[in-house]
């Protein structure tokens, strides 16, 4: 049977949240998305995603923060799962903003934090009201955005703005992931 005493230290729940970042990043972006962009008309997947992007980015977001506060730190008890070894770099975020701890964990975590917020608040409210300005256009133009060329200039535009918006927003969420990925490595060190 387990110790749960370790209950009452950040090391699981640093751990757990570790799992739910890059858990979630990897459904949504290689599954969930995946799965429903192939199976529902196209309208219903961006009513889908439009729902889904401000909770999954939010989430995204709390993760990094939740890590820096989660941080375990170094353990007088035997529980030195992730207490580091000889570390004396204190718990919660004064431990992760240490100086030894500023690139490995630190900055990994401010990135994530920067390109989930930067989906969150401008690339995701930018790309839903080129997809409304989009749908505003379609019933002008009387074609769908999505349907084989000619266009009118002004959808030609917008399908321009909306790639390149989607571009970015997908490039923040695949850059936020390999940071996730390589955070991951460096905790894999502190485990052994």
């Amino acid at each position: 049977m387990p110790d749960l005493s370790i209950l009452g230290s950040l090391a699981p729940y640093h751990i757990l949240t570790y799992g739910t970042l890059l858990g979630s990043s990897i459904f949504q972006s290689f599954i969930g998305g995946v799965v429903a962009y192939n199976c529902l008309p196209r309208p219903q997947f961006a009513t889908l995603q439009t729902a889904i992007f401000p909770i999954y980015f939010s989430l995204q977001s709390a993760c990094p923060v939740l890590l820096a506060l989660t941080y375990p730190g170094s353990s007088t008890s035997k529980h030195s799962v992730l207490g580091g070894g000889g570390s004396t770099a204190p718990s919660g975020y004064t431990g992760f903003l240490a100086p030894e701890n500023r690139w490995s964990m630190a900055a990994p975590m401010a990135a994530i934090l920067a390109a989930n917020l930067l989906n969150l608040v401008w690339a995701g409210p930018r790309t839903n009201e080129i997809m409304r300005l989009r749908k505003h256009q379609e019933t002008r133009d009387g074609k769908k955005a999505y349907e084989a060329p000619p266009h009118s200039k002004a959808m030609q535009k917008l399908n321009k703005d909306f790639s390149r918006m989607h571009g970015m927003s997908a490039s923040l969420n695949l850059a936020a992931l390999a940071v996730t990925v390589f955070y991951g490595v460096v905790l894999s060190e502190r485990i052994q």
